[in-house]
């Protein structure tokens, strides 16, 4: 197996143009699939993506892009999944080529439904991908910020830290600065909460509760972390290293967050239909809350905070009402 051999993005959106201008300060080319080939033909036209992250320019002489998901994967080593949870079992039932001899990293911050599994399982169980052949992306990495090229600290996660590494030295730049974590799960299921619990501090924030509540709910939000990924995932952690807590904490503070961004306007009144539209961008939070609160079914973790988002994304609680209770809980 080669790592990286030839390097593919796969995903058009903000996240998958920031891996593509990380990748190519190493790399000499990359592949990229995009699934539209409208989108494909106007970034060949005027030299950037035509919607996400316009302001970043590419050599198009580096890059060989493709709509055809077999044709993309037929010709690439390492496969670097940047497309929205939701969506990922879609891009992969139109293959027809195997993807056993690949190595895949997953920069996919979110949880595949229905299945509830996390992106490495879900490849593991239906594609029969072994662990020590995939890779994750984790921390606070706002692709906004990637492409300013304001200093950037992911970790990448993988069961052989020296496939780890390998992974790492691909990302490592000026602006970049990579680590290495063995802890695969656990940092798959933080990025799925952190995004739970930034809604939960736009929907506070849309509300007008101030910076002292949020602090508040942000510190009970790690401990809730701790607690149901420590239960899901058994292993020894440090809650507070920066894949957990720091990507806990730029997403749930940052004005380039998209789950606080809708949480707060979920906080103003919107309806959830109506801020999912006026955004045109996935909250992934949206969706991993039901995934997560359908898991806990097993697990029975106290969840005070994902409960109170579930309730009024899914079942039309007053985001009032529920923020009131949620803080005679909190301490």
């Amino acid at each position: 197996m080669k790592i990286p051999g030839r390097i593919a993005i796969l995903g058009g959106g903000t996240w998958a143009t920031a891996l593509a201008k990380i990748v190519l300060t190493k790399e000499t080319h990359i592949n990229w699939y995009m699934r539209r080939p409208d989108q494909i033909e106007d970034f060949i036209r005027i030299g950037h993506n035509p919607s996400y992250l316009s302001n970043v320019p590419f050599n198009l002489d580096r890059i060989t892009f493709f709509s055809d998901i077999n044709e993309v994967v037929k010709n690439s080593d390492t496969l670097i999944l940047a497309v929205p949870s939701p969506f990922l079992k879609g891009h992969l039932e139109k293959l027809e080529v195997p993807l056993e001899d690949k190595f895949i990293i997953s920069a996919i911050k979110g949880i595949i439904p229905p299945e509830n599994l996390v992106v490495t399982d879900y490849l593991t169980q239906y594609y029969n991908i072994p662990a020590e052949n995939m890779a994750i992306i984790g921390g606070p990495c706002h692709a906004e910020e990637i492409a300013l090229e304001r200093l950037t600290y992911p970790t990448i996660a993988c069961p052989n830290l020296s496939r780890a590494a390998m992974v790492a030295n691909i990302f490592n730049n000026r602006f970049v600065k990579a680590s290495t974590s063995i802890d695969v799960s656990g940092i798959e299921l933080a990025a799925v909460l952190k995004n739970v619990y930034a809604i939960a501090a736009g929907i506070c924030h849309g509300l007008k509760y101030g910076d002292n509540f949020q602090a508040v709910l942000v510190s009970n939000a790690i401990m809730e972390m701790e607690r149901f990924v420590d239960a899901v995932s058994p292993i020894k952690r440090t809650i507070y290293e920066s894949a957990y807590m720091g990507d806990l904490l730029v997403t749930s503070y940052s004005s380039f967050s998209r789950n606080r961004t809708f949480g707060s306007m979920i906080g103003k009144g919107y309806s959830v239909k109506a801020a999912q539209i006026e955004m045109e961008m996935i909250a992934e939070g949206y969706y991993g809350v039901k995934c997560i609160m359908e898991m806990n079914d097993s697990y029975n973790v106290e969840m005070p905070i994902a409960d109170t988002v579930y309730n009024v994304l899914y079942e039309k609680a007053p985001a009032r009402a529920e923020i009131k209770r949620l803080r005679e809980i909190l301490k």
